[in-house]
Order: C-alpha cells, then structure tokens, then sequence
C-alpha cells in the first residue's frame, strides 16, 4: 500500500517512521510544506537586462520590508517569504514570469518596474485574482482597466507629465519644449501627458519623437533637437538612454539652455554613467528616498546602508516597493487571512497605512491618492533636492 504527495506541514520525521513500520511510503510533494510555513508574496522585477541595476534596487527594497516584518513574527503567526522573478522589463518575459509566480503559490504580488512589462503580468494576476501592488509602473491604463486587484504605491504619468509642464512654465519660464520618448509604454505615456500639458500652459513643443532603446549614441537625435535650440529637452524614458543623451548634448555643445528627464532617469547609473555631462540634468520624480523626513523614511534610508553598503544610494523606488510589501502585509493581517480574495478587499479598506514614503489611502481605482511628485538636479555626483510644489501652489526649494 502507498500513500502518494500527502500535502501538510505537521508531518515529522517521527510520523514518518510510525508511517514506514506500518509499510507505508509517504511521499511529500515538493515545497508543500514550506509553501504552508510562510506566506508567499511575489516580486516582479527586471534582474537582467539593461533595468537590472533598478530591479535589484527595488527587490532590496522589499527584502528589508520582508526583514522587518519578520523580525516582528510575521504575519499571522508566520513568515513572509519573498519569491523574485525575473520579467527583464519585456511583455513576453513578464507573462512568462507572472505564470511562474502564480504557480509557484504566492498569494499577492508586490512589484513591477516598467509598465509594459506590468500590463502583462497584470492580466496574468487578475487571472488568478491576486493582488498586484506596483511601485513603479506609472502608466494609467494599469488601473484604469476597472480591475479591483490592482494597486499602486506610486503617482501617474497623467499626474507627473501636468507637474512637468508646470515646471517647465513657472520656474524655468520656458517658452519651448522638445520631447523624446522610447516608444516604449511608460516613456510613451509620459511623453503624450506632458506634450498635452504643455500645449495646454501655451509653450511651443518643436520636437515630440522617438528613439530606438539599446543604441551606442544619439548623436543624431540630439543634433536634430539642438538645431531647434529648444529651452528644455524633455526625455521621459530610462537612464540607461538619458546617460547616453545627456552625454551627446554635451558634447555637441548644442544650444539647450535644460536638459530634463522623467523619474525613469532617476537613478543613480545616470549620473554614474554620464559622469560631468549630467550635472545641471533635472528630473521629474516621486520624492527620492533621500529627500523623505518622516522617521520610518530616515530608518529604512539607514538599514539599506548597513544592509547594502554604507556608501550606496537607494534608487527612486526601493522605497516605494518596501511600502508595497508593508502594506500587503498589513491586508493579510487585517483580512486575518492568506485566500486572495481577503487581501485584495483588505486592501482597498486601506486608510492612512503610516508608510516610509508618507501615508497611504488606496482611491476606488486602486491608485495611492494624493500622489507628490518634485524636481531635483543632478549637482555634486548626486541628485539633489530642488524644487516642489506647495498645496497652494507655490514652488519651493525643499530642505
């Protein structure tokens, strides 16, 4: 007589003895017990690939989260395990990947880096109802599909592309814009927003174009916009671009009084990779770890030096993915439960959850309300602070 994949977590080495004198032979299906032990949360993000220095950021991120929930016992008297997957920031990958969480029996998901690659893995959870909480996919159409398990610890670009414009107009006075995008879903998105805004504050956009992503240079590109001696340059796509960009600008000496970029240029490989010619470089962004106050801020700033290196900056959104993890983690509790469905309703009864990156309301569409946004520049080998906007509408140097 065989007894075959008797799944739980309460067999011993003990019943497995009493098992084999009574002729038994128990076998336990593979990572069944463990899977019962923990509390699984899924992270998607680029490990590999041009994002891959992002996507590890934003994993560490979520490793601390996971560290000091654990540290407090856990949630419902377990752990909480992280399981990674790679999605290389493409669509394919990430369907892939997403397919490979749900198999793997996460039970919420906390992630995501670029948007065409969440839209993928977004179908994939709603498929299997899990929560998919995104900390760095921007785009609009992740939560306006009318799909109750989609959340966001992070802004819009349909709230960062009017912010842009309004800088652009109210402290550079500029009177004409050039955008360059990457074609690729959240450049896409952030470039049509901003263009839309601009039109819309009376500055002239002379140039709304591509470039392909992956290049050597774009010299070309640049030497096309700078004979149009725009006031500011506006690449809303990723750093590894905006390096190469701000570098070609540079040294063609072009005629571009500001070089700009989204918050996908604010990570610390610009400035890195694009050495002296990204100083004065200013970017659009949710407020940088760095530039938080509030004390669970200043804390997980310090625990990702010990953890990571006393002389390592956090990227723009490790923070935001350590809230994502947080705050699931306070829906399991809440919803005293671990099925999808409690999570994803506990969830939207999120009420000023107090996270490092300030509190966090979750509106019917699953987007964080009131989303912040701040320009910084690019001074000294590092992004510093420069400007915000007050709820009355006055800009401000921040402290």
């Amino acid at each position: 007589m065989m007894v075959r994949h008797l799944r739980t977590s309460r067999v011993s080495d003990r019943l497995r003895q009493v098992a084999g004198a009574l002729g038994l032979s128990i076998a336990i299906a593979p990572n069944a017990a463990h899977a019962q032990e923990t509390i699984k949360i899924g992270v998607p993000v680029p490990l590999s690939g041009s994002y891959s220095t992002a996507g590890k950021d934003i994993l560490n991120g979520a490793q601390l989260a996971a560290n000091d929930i654990n540290a407090k016992g856990g949630v419902l008297g377990k752990k909480i395990e992280l399981v990674p997957e790679d999605d290389q920031c493409d669509a394919d990958t990430a369907a892939g990947a997403a397919q490979a969480l749900v198999g793997k029996g996460v039970v919420a998901v906390a992630g995501g880096y670029c948007s065409s690659a969440a839209l993928p893995e977004l179908r994939v959870f709603h498929g299997a109802n899990l929560a998919y909480v995104m900390d760095a996919s921007t785009n609009p159409e992740l939560t306006e599909k009318g799909w109750n398990d989609a959340f966001r610890t992070i802004g819009r670009d349909d709230e960062q592309g009017p912010f842009a414009a309004k800088f652009m107009k109210e402290v550079l006075h500029a009177k004409s814009v050039a955008v360059i995008n990457d074609n690729t879903t959240y450049s896409k998105g952030l470039a049509d927003n901003a263009v839309d805004a601009l039109k819309k504050q009376g500055l002239d956009v002379v140039y709304n174009d591509a470039v392909t992503p992956g290049q050597m240079d774009y010299a070309d590109v640049a030497k096309s916009v700078g004979d149009l001696k725009p006031d500011v340059v506006y690449y809303t796509g990723y750093y590894p671009e905006a390096a190469l960009l701000a570098k070609d600008v540079r040294q063609l000496k072009l005629p571009v009084k500001t070089l700009m970029g989204g918050d996908g240029t604010t990570d610390p490989s610009l400035i890195r990779t694009a050495g002296p010619a990204a100083k004065g470089m200013i970017c659009t962004t949710a407020p940088l770890p760095q530039f938080l106050t509030n004390p669970k801020a200043r804390r997980f700033i310090a625990d990702y030096k010990k953890a990571y290196g006393a002389d390592t900056t956090p990227g723009p959104y490790s923070i935001y993915e350590y809230d994502a993890v947080s705050v699931t983690a306070q829906a399991i509790a809440d919803a005293k439960s671990t099925k999808p469905a409690d999570i994803v309703a506990a969830l939207h009864k999120i009420s000023n959850f107090k996270g490092a990156t300030g509190d966090i309301t979750f509106n019917d569409k699953g987007d964080r309300s009131h989303a912040v946004y701040m320009a910084v520049i690019a001074e000294g080998g590092k992004f510093q602070p420069y400007r915000q906007l007050e709820p009355g509408g006055r800009w401000v140097a921040p402290k």
